[in-house]
């Protein structure tokens, strides 16, 4: 058995980022978000991720801006760590160890060097009692630094961001929880504390929710959970404080945030609509509605030109000053609605799925929706409406949903089911079939089966046809039944085109299918009935044989590839992994395994297989032909893994060491329970990507000007291979348009090229000619002048030669041309052949003579 090595388990993407409230640069090119534990730096106007900031350990729970340098960020983390990084290099600066769990951050242009953050007051991780405290960083040069100095500034506070906001100029800090709300005077060092009732006479719930601070007056406007906003006023006195109420929400506030210059308040709720109220003039607002998702967080960029609202769906909007939406940086889309028949934690009902076309992670996206995510972009490309009916958000409402899809192997067609179960009603179930269209680039619903089977549809599955057969889709079904879908053609020349009809219903002793799978070469059809595994002929549909031992019954079952595709595999519900021979129809050979997932990689013999075992998922790869692990990987992730996928790599690896040849073709996908989604990587890929990302090679002896960085290797490789007698004309020629040089400046993107101003600026500088290469160039130019003019009194002297020899090389050239069709000469030939007769040969007939 191989263990793992040098392969590792790392976030290929999906992580929330709208966990957290994100943050806008000074000058609004750049947001940064917390993703799972990293840091993700974006361009506002393209959408793309720039820097993954990797450092922290654990879960990143802060962002913030350096107050006192606009080009570096804070981030805290569950690590017990804050970081300090240069995001527009992607540079980790300095590290600074807390010793504890860090929820949140905060920090004031008036309180230099002092970071405030919240953490638990018995400092550990299941502490539900936390503290703000201030932390003062040491002025060190080293980049690991303890900081375990801490004030407490307030205790009994909330973990939430959004319930503490620093003051006007920071002299003040609001902390809100449950029903009271405290604020800290800093020079005073005294608090005052103010509480509401649970309930109000209308039976709202006053419950604090968020809370934000005006930036130039002393006005603190607080979140509630009935949908009211209050705008407090003289709370430097425990008495005699005011408070004034907004109300639009119809339920609980999320988030508030006022702008830089404290003209307007920002809220938002789960009504997906952000709601823009004129301070002092609350009756004038502005509505900004249909976000698609409720909004988590708010943010206004230091400047006042974007805002950004964060929404429960992993999706950030960023939005002009003017209310108007400008970009959407959408992650994976978070599958937030249970359905009370799954699986706890469970929210991908449908199998991680890859589309044979675009290469891209399919699985349930927005409610009713398939989502289409790109696995090398991190980034979702599109959504797909399978249910086609407005999702209605109400508490409780049962509504269609995205439960099972399939795609064939030429990622042609698309099958769906979706299903809606009413307490008062029966099972509602359809099964469509989507054709993809060439001309939109999308896939098109072609038929709809309403009521497939009478009960849930268990399993489905495609045949991969070849060219003589028939394309067809294999359904098992709860109702003890399993169909075959065909594709057939129109039977008359008016029809619109192919539609699927039902070919074969199957059925074995009364039992229930529970899952179904094709041999690599479509031959063979398996279907498991409970204990029983049955292999019939999609030709015939003649039943081949049964499989029985031992007893258990099959939970999942993969065909062997390629070498191995005389193997059928497997698990059963006694905790057993078996192997069947299907030449010889025999048990092959079986294992002890409480296995939670098990796939066959498409490209390759590998199969691999996810281990529950105390709390933890481990990972055995293997062949079917060899019963002992290629590799295993122990503790992959925490709780249990039910889905995983091959997806086949863009460029096969070069090299690979022995233990990870099984990631040669593939790279094996899954999802964690908190819908993280994870995979391999070898050492051998990290360094490749590592040199992808490096700049170009630097000479410190020559001026360093960002055009010299993208054109000067190149023109200085170019230089060394050209002879010293080219050299001057080398400089004077332009760069082809085949340039690698040229296509590096083309495709990098401008998002990460500095200004025009600044590029101009230097390279025109660049351009300029010092006084001594000046004069010598004037004195060579003087010389090449006069052995111009000679050159032209020579073919002044000879043009009438010229002629003639151009006149009877032509004849010449037109007798031949009958016989053996030679081109004519070019005028650079004949001036080459005048120059040849001139020279002097007599040193030749001398030779000749001796």
């Amino acid at each position: 058995m191989v263990e793992h090595g040098d392969i590792r388990v790392v976030h290929r993407g999906g992580s929330k980022i709208d966990f957290r409230q994100p943050v806008i640069t000074n000058d609004s090119r750049f947001l940064l978000c917390a993703s799972g534990e990293c840091v993700k730096v974006f361009s506002t106007s393209t959408e793309e991720c720039i820097h993954d900031l990797q450092g922290h350990t654990d879960l990143v729970t802060g962002v913030l801006l350096r107050p006192s340098n606009h080009l570096q960020v804070y981030s805290c983390s569950i690590d017990g760590t804050v970081r300090l990084w240069d995001f527009t290099d992607g540079i980790l600066i300095k590290t600074y160890v807390i010793g504890c769990p860090v929820y949140s951050i905060y920090a004031s242009a008036n309180h230099e060097g002092v970071i405030f953050i919240v953490v638990p007051m018995l400092g550990d991780k299941r502490s539900e009692l936390f503290q703000l405290v201030a932390v003062h960083l040491p002025q060190s040069g080293d980049q690991l630094v303890e900081s375990r100095e801490l004030s407490a500034v307030l205790s009994n506070v909330s973990s939430n961001p959004a319930d503490i906001a620093f003051g006007r100029g920071g002299e003040y800090i609001a902390s809100a929880k449950g029903l009271q709300l405290k604020v800290f005077f800093f020079k005073k060092q005294k608090s005052y504390e103010f509480s509401l009732k649970e309930d109000n006479k209308k039976g709202g719930l006053n419950t604090f929710t968020c809370v934000a601070c005006h930036p130039k007056d002393d006005c603190i406007a607080t979140g509630h959970g009935d949908g009211k906003i209050r705008l407090w006023r003289n709370f430097n006195h425990k008495k005699e404080y005011t408070y004034s109420t907004l109300h639009w929400h119809h339920n609980a506030v999320s988030s508030l945030c006022f702008t830089p210059e404290g003209t307007n308040l920002l809220s938002g709720g789960v009504e997906s609509v952000l709601v823009q109220w004129r301070y002092n003039q609350e009756s004038q607002r502005d509505f900004l509605p249909r976000l698609g998702a409720a909004i988590t967080h708010i943010a206004v960029s230091p400047d006042g030109a974007l805002f950004c609202t964060s929404h429960s769906d992993n999706k950030i909007t960023i939005i002009q000053s003017c209310v108007k939406v400008s970009a959407v940086i959408q992650g994976l889309v978070k599958v937030l609605r249970l359905m009370a028949r799954t699986k706890e934690g469970e929210s991908v009902q449908t199998d991680l799925i890859v589309d044979p076309r675009s290469k891209a992670l399919v699985l349930n996206g927005k409610p009713g929706h398939l989502q289409f995510y790109s696995l090398q972009r991190d980034k979702l490309l599109y959504n797909l409406d399978i249910v086609q009916q407005e999702y209605i958000h109400e508490l409780g409402l049962e509504q269609f949903e995205v439960v099972k899809a399939a795609f064939d192997a030429s990622g042609t067609w698309l099958a769906t089911v979706e299903e809606r179960k009413q307490k008062s009603a029966e099972l509602e179930v359809n099964l469509k079939l989507w054709a993809f269209d060439e001309q939109t680039q999308s896939f098109v619903l072609n038929t709809t089966i309403s009521a497939p089977h009478e009960a849930r549809i268990t399993a489905m599955c495609f045949r991969q046809a070849t060219d003589s057969q028939t394309t067809m889709l294999v359904s098992t079904s709860k109702d003890g039944h399993f169909k075959a879908w065909q594709l057939a053609t129109p039977a008359h020349t008016e029809d619109e085109g192919p539609s699927w009809s039902c070919d074969f219903v199957g059925t074995y002793h009364g039992l229930v299918p529970e899952c179904c799978c094709f041999s690599a070469d479509s031959s063979l059809l398996a279907v498991s009935f409970q204990e029983v595994v049955t292999v019939w002929s999609p030709t015939s549909w003649e039943l081949l044989t049964t499989l029985s031992q031992p007893p258990g019954a099959i939970r999942d079952l993969c065909f062997g590839r390629l070498s191995c595709s005389k193997y059928l595999l497997g698990t059963t519900a006694k905790n057993l992994l078996c192997c069947w021979n299907l030449l010889t129809c025999s048990l092959e050979w079986s294992t002890s395994m409480d296995i939670s997932l098990l796939l066959a990689d498409p490209l390759s013999e590998n199969m691999a297989a996810f281990c529950c075992q105390a709390g933890c998922t481990d990972l055995f790869v293997f062949k079917p032909s060899e019963p002992r692990p290629l590799f295993s990987h122990k503790a992959v992730c925490s709780g249990t893994v039910t889905r995983a996928v091959f997806a086949p790599r863009e460029k096969m690896l070069d090299s690979c060491e022995e233990n990870s040849q099984w990631l040669n073709r593939s790279q094996l996908h899954f999802l964690t329970q908190y819908m993280d989604l994870m995979t391999f990587t070898t050492k051998a890929e990290d360094d490749r990507l590592m040199a992808s990302s490096k700049q170009l090679v630097i000479d410190d002896s020559v001026a360093m000007t960002p055009f010299y960085l993208l054109l000067g290797k190149h023109r200085h490789q170019q230089q060394e291979n050209q002879d010293p007698m080219s050299s001057l004309s080398a400089e004077r020629t332009p760069l082809p348009q085949s340039s690698v040089a040229i296509k590096e400046l083309l495709q990098t993107p401008a998002h990460v090229l500095p200004s025009t101003s600044f590029l101009c600026s230097m390279f025109v500088q660049s351009l300029l000619i010092s006084v001594t290469d000046l004069s010598g160039c004037r004195e060579n130019n003087k010389k090449a002048e006069e052995e111009m003019e000679s050159e032209k009194e020579e073919e002044d002297s000879e043009q009438e030669m010229e002629s003639s020899i151009v006149r009877s090389e032509q004849a010449a050239v037109s007798v031949q041309s009958a016989e053996c069709a030679a081109p004519a000469l070019t005028k650079a030939q004949v001036r080459e052949l005048r120059r040849l007769k001139k020279l002097d040969h007599s040193w030749l007939a001398g030779l000749l003579d001796s």
